[in-house]
């Protein structure tokens, strides 16, 4: 069994894979004051939950936005199965040719989604990651990693509204009855949930006049099962991209790894 493990803002997502297959996928909390020894705890039961163990794990892969939690987990890991888990980084082998200023400076979590959608995928794509943050993806019709654009997320959107205005309540991401909301609630949900869509529905046309047409429209993360049904433009969701992507990228590091 191999662990691919995403470290979020927001939260942990991981996935295990045996036989080439992705057995279970379990979300854990991101806390930041958690210790290793917490986050082991938290890690065993997931696979106590799901009829699995610590011995089961050949190995382990993990990407992060969060540095802080990087070395906890990567320690509840070694714990856990006796070896560090690949992090992956400046180094590790992905097999993405990333054409952008600084390539050392793109998030895990994105090579994490370019190498998912080169393995699953018709290029050239558009890949858009909605989590904490809202990020839109290019690759070219060869796989490159041709660059991004970041915005906040949905869920940022809302608490902000809601901080900072004095009337506007917190909201759930439940569907409004209609576009024009005749209520407060289903007006912020309609401007937070079509706004958003519309949004990515634009930013994949200016992207497509500069990349051309897209063979695949990908979206994943934690609110993309929420936003993309709302685009007009087709899009795929995929919410287990990023385990894909690091369970290819494990593959890729480790001699005789499982394929």
């Amino acid at each position: 069994m191999i662990l691919t493990v995403d470290i979020g803002n927001s939260n942990i997502v991981i996935g295990a894979w045996a036989d080439d297959k992705l057995s279970f996928v379990a979300r854990l909390q991101t806390e930041r004051e958690k210790t290793a020894d917490g986050f082991a705890i938290e890690i065993r039961s997931v696979l106590t939950l799901n009829d699995a163990s610590p011995a089961q794990i050949e190995g382990a892969v993990l990407s992060s936005v969060v540095p802080q939690v990087t070395f906890q987990i990567s320690a509840a890991l070694k714990k856990l199965t006796g070896s560090k888990p690949i992090v992956v980084g400046p180094g590790v082998k992905t097999g993405l040719n990333i054409l952008i200023d600084n390539p050392a400076q793109l998030g895990s979590d994105m090579v994490a989604d370019a190498v998912g959608a080169s393995s699953r995928y018709p290029l050239p794509a558009i890949i858009i990651d909605m989590g904490t943050a809202t990020k839109i993806m290019a690759l070219d019709k060869s796989g490159s990693f041709l660059g991004c654009a970041i915005m906040p997320g949905i869920r940022i959107g809302l608490d902000a509204l809601a901080e900072r205005t004095a009337s506007l309540p917190q909201i759930g991401l439940e569907p409004p009855r209609d576009v024009i909301g005749k209520n407060t609630d289903d007006s912020m949900k309609s401007g937070s949930l079509y706004g958003t869509a519309s949004m990515i529905d634009g930013m994949v046309s200016r992207f497509e006049s500069q990349l051309g047409p897209c063979a695949s429209v990908v979206a994943t993360g934690g609110f993309s099962g929420d936003i993309a049904p709302f685009c007009q433009r087709s899009v795929i969701i995929d919410p287990d991209l990023t385990l894909e992507g690091l369970y290819r990228v494990y593959q890729k590091n480790v001699k005789d790894a499982p394929y």
